[in-house]
């Protein structure tokens, strides 16, 4: 049996923070703004119910289903973008976030995928975990998230 192509970004990180700072961080809508550049989720983070990504304007970014919440240990999001019509339709992507004490800090790692080789969404994904992922640890580190770095997709 063959197995289909799959297109993915892993990104990993080590952050000065416990497990439960991390995880509230990953899942506080007013924390998430600060490092998430006045980006955040509205969900109610319950194994099956929607989540949605909201630009600060309003408009939707990604949307999608909780698949796993095991706190503060994993969260799986089922993924899709609202605001590009060609990465929309690539269809639902992937994102696991796993967060392991690594001695006295906190391992972040991040893997987006989808069932689909060369995909526009993940090249895009790629693009942005980084930058959010470095503003994050920044923010839990010192206390300040990082300005805005380069140009977000912002639809």
């Amino acid at each position: 049996m063959i197995e289909a192509a799959k297109s993915s970004f892993v990104y990993v990180t080590y952050i000065r923070t416990t497990q439960e700072e991390l995880w509230t961080a990953l899942t506080t809508p007013e924390f998430m703004k600060k490092y998430w550049f006045g980006m955040n989720f509205e969900t109610d983070w319950k194994v099956g119910s929607p989540w949605k990504l909201i630009f600060p304007d309003g408009r939707i970014a990604d949307a999608g289903e909780i698949v796993e919440f095991d706190k503060p240990k994993r969260l799986v999001l089922q993924w899709r973008n609202q605001f590009r019509p060609e990465l929309h339709e690539e269809g639902y992507a992937r994102c696991v976030m796993e967060i392991e004490q690594a001695g006295d800090v906190v391992k972040l790692t991040i893997v987006h995928d989808i069932d689909k080789p060369g995909s526009k969404l993940i090249d895009a994904v790629s693009i942005g975990w980084p930058k959010i992922l470095s503003s994050l640890k920044t923010l839990l580190e010192t206390g300040t998230a990082l300005p805005a770095i380069g140009e977000l997709p912002r639809g």
